[in-house]
């Protein structure tokens, strides 16, 4: 079975792992990133970091609705 493409740059994957404090566990070489050695948590909390930054990023593009449009 064929690997999905991600949505998510690996490039912003590593910042938030970084963020969190365990990007010294993602391997990466040029374009290539290897995330084999974080645990199941850190997973998770890579997932909840992004979508923390997308909706920070969403809030900030929101029309206002006082405007009418």
């Amino acid at each position: 079975m064929a690997r999905r493409r991600s949505i998510v740059s690996d490039a912003v994957k590593y910042e938030i792992a970084k963020e969190l404090g365990f990007a010294d566990k993602i391997h990466h070489e040029g374009d290539s990133y290897d995330y084999g050695n974080i645990t199941t948590r850190e997973a998770g909390l890579l997932v909840r970091g992004l979508i923390e930054k997308a909706e920070e990023l969403l809030s900030h593009h929101v029309p206002n609705e006082e405007g009418g449009h």
